[in-house]
């Protein structure tokens, strides 16, 4: 090879070197951050690789005692999940606040933390106009974090022999302009439809704003205290109708959880089929249908919240942090078991 070509040849040597270099590092950096548990940037958990992300693996997870209250429907994680959590977390302790008067529920959880009565709120439903302006009024920011799925159920009484509905069959029954059943296809029986009262939690409000487009209730709506109460009276009356979280209706054995439509005869069951009569359960019992509230073929679908302060305070770094670590792998197997739909 002659002078002038190794001349010309020493530069491209050269580069050649620096870029095997610099792939060199970046491929140790990738290592580095596969072998600590997936975490970038500010410490925070990233839950893009599934099956790697654990309780332990989450950072930023605060010591000491925090109050929060609020969504009735998140009574299976509590009782479920949240001990798995103060299982990895000992430090990081929870404790459940109701509210000083009236029942616990969505709305009021979210005015606890706006009182500083609690560090971060359960919820199932997003934040309103008027809970966000309160906020601001106070000088406060809050964020609310999407960490599973949910949907609504609609349980009727086992001998109300009945196919399915139609949203807007519920819609119509719910605003007083269906009231027997010959007016959705089944044989003569006057509708009851039952309901907690609007004040009462988030699936209240998340119904008449989303299902019954804010129509109000119509006089025939016949109010009760919770949905213990509300399965329990259409268990016994015949012709009655009673909607809860999807996971509160489907396992029980006296009620039926109703399938619905966007339209007729396109019915989705809230549960995995085959039906499971009455008389075969505890023996049997429904089983939540995740595929087709995740995949959103079930037509009244809704996300659950964790309502947290959006600043540096150490109530903030606990919303935080709880969220994050229902949002692990292990939070979402955890949270699934729990009877609900995973959001990843």
């Amino acid at each position: 090879m002659s002078q002038g070509k190794s001349h010309s040849l020493l530069p491209l040597l050269l580069s050649l070197l620096a870029t095997l270099g610099l792939l060199g590092i970046a491929g140790g950096l990738v290592l580095r951050l596969i072998n600590s548990g997936g975490t970038m940037g500010n410490g925070r958990l990233n839950l893009g690789a599934k099956g790697q992300s654990t309780f332990t693996q989450v950072k930023n997870v605060p010591s000491g005692l925090f109050n929060y209250g609020g969504s009735t429907t998140w009574a299976p994680i509590r009782r479920d999940v949240n001990p798995l959590l103060q299982a990895a977390w000992p430090n990081f302790q929870l404790r459940y606040v109701d509210p000083p008067t009236g029942t616990p529920g969505s709305g009021r959880g979210i005015r606890m933390l706006l009182n500083d009565q609690l560090s971060f709120s359960q919820s199932s439903r997003p934040l309103n106009e008027e809970e966000l302006a309160k906020a601001a009024a106070r000088g406060m920011k809050l964020t609310a974090i999407p960490v599973a799925i949910d949907g609504l159920a609609i349980a009727v009484n086992p001998r109300l022999e009945i196919p399915g509905l139609t949203v807007q069959q519920v819609v119509d029954i719910y605003t007083g302009k269906v009231t027997n059943s010959q007016q959705v296809g089944s044989p003569n029986q006057r509708i009851i439809p039952f309901s907690r009262r609007p004040e009462d939690g988030g699936t209240v409000e998340y119904f008449i704003q989303e299902v019954l487009g804010k129509q109000p209730f119509g006089c025939n709506v016949v109010m009760v205290r919770d949905t213990t109460d509300g399965l329990r009276c259409v268990a016994a009356t015949l012709g009655s109708i009673y909607y809860a979280s999807a996971p509160e209706v489907v396992g029980q054995c006296s009620v039926h959880p109703l399938p619905l439509g966007r339209q007729a005869n396109q019915y989705v069951p809230p549960y995995q089929e085959p039906y499971v009569p009455v008389e075969r359960c505890p023996q049997e019992r429904h089983q939540l249908n995740h595929r087709v509230f995740q995949q959103g073929t079930y037509p009244i679908t809704r996300r659950l919240f964790v309502i947290a302060k959006a600043d540096n305070s150490l109530d903030a770094k606990a919303g935080r942090a709880y969220a994050d670590l229902l949002l692990t792998d292990q939070g979402q197997a955890a949270i699934e078991k729990a009877g609900f739909v995973r959001l990843r």
